[in-house]
């Protein structure tokens, strides 16, 4: 028998199923004009690897740029639950956090969220020090503001994920642009990996 993670993550493997399929007829204009109705999750494989990474740290502060409607939110919150931490998840849409937080209470993980709406380099803000882990999974045009708010609230040996550095290919310049930033940072390692769309790992190394 399943547990309520596995019901939750089979319906979301029913929806992105059938969006794949919805997506496959729509005309590109149609489909930029409705994009925010659909999953467009991070994958299975780049969740698990997410999931193994925070649990391999230790991982207790996380935090998610991009909740959308919570398929990576998801697996964060079931690895915070294996460490004892929490995932604060942010995105713009009231809508999409409401749908999120229904599936993350179904699979009975919702002690393990925190959930912030609005603009996010903005709440950002609000975050101390103590980061443990971070994943950027926004509008490409954030990922370099928000990643130079966290800069300082990492913690030692905290790791920053971002996702669609290979795809789509339209948004490969500011993705070029985010790793040259990021590489140019003191005390900052990172490496770019095939995982699903292409994920840029980068791991603030502990000081001596």
């Amino acid at each position: 028998m399943g547990t309520a993670f596995d019901t939750v993550l089979e319906g979301y493997r029913r929806r992105l199923a059938d969006e794949v399929a919805m997506i496959s007829e729509l005309p590109p204009e149609q489909f930029g004009a409705r994009r925010d109705e659909f999953l467009l999750a991070v994958g299975e494989d780049t969740a698990r690897f997410l999931q193994a990474t925070v649990i391999g740290l230790g991982a207790k502060r996380i935090v998610e740029l991009g909740t959308s409607f919570g398929y990576s939110t998801l697996f964060l919150a079931q690895a915070a639950q294996r460490t004892g931490g929490k995932v604060t998840t942010y995105d713009m849409s009231a809508a999409k956090q409401a749908y999120a937080r229904q599936q993350l209470a179904k699979a009975g993980l919702a002690a393990h969220v925190e959930w912030k709406t609005g603009d996010a380099v903005k709440l950002l803000e609000e975050e101390s020090a103590g980061v443990d882990f971070v994943l950027l999974d926004l509008w490409k045009n954030l990922y370099i503001p928000c990643f130079e708010r966290l800069y300082p609230l990492l913690s030692p040996n905290a790791v920053v994920v971002a996702d669609n550095m290979i795809y789509p290919e339209h948004t490969r310049a500011q993705a070029s642009a985010y790793r040259t930033y990021v590489r140019a940072k003191p005390g900052i390692e990172a490496v770019l990996l095939p995982i699903g769309s292409g994920i840029d790992i980068c791991r603030k190394i502990a000081e001596p």
